[in-house]
């Protein structure tokens, strides 16, 4: 009876994580977006360089946080679908699927 527990504590503990490198990987795409949207706000050179050279780094960290949360397949499985060699690439698609 104890293992049952145990493993359903493990498993709620693992899931909070992938939820949480989930959202990680969401908010770092946000900052490489906001890096690509600074440049069209009306700041100074300076302010636009140190708010895109910060988004990049800071993106870049929750990323590889976020990766080592979720596990390698599910970033392998991104990396995949979001690989422009692949997006017209349907037969493969449905290989990976089943």
């Amino acid at each position: 009876m104890r293992k049952g527990k145990v493993s359903i504590k493990k498993k709620q503990k693992k899931l909070k994580s992938y939820k949480f490198g989930i959202a990680l990987l969401i908010v770092a795409v946000l900052c490489w977006l906001t890096a690509a949207v600074t440049t069209l706000i009306p700041f100074s050179i300076t302010v636009k360089a140190s708010i895109i050279t910060g988004g990049l780094i800071i993106g870049e960290i929750l990323f590889w946080v976020g990766a080592l949360l979720v596990g390698k397949e599910v970033v392998s499985n991104y990396k995949r679908y979001l690989n422009p060699k692949n997006w017209w690439k349907k037969g493969e698609r449905k290989k990976h699927e089943e």
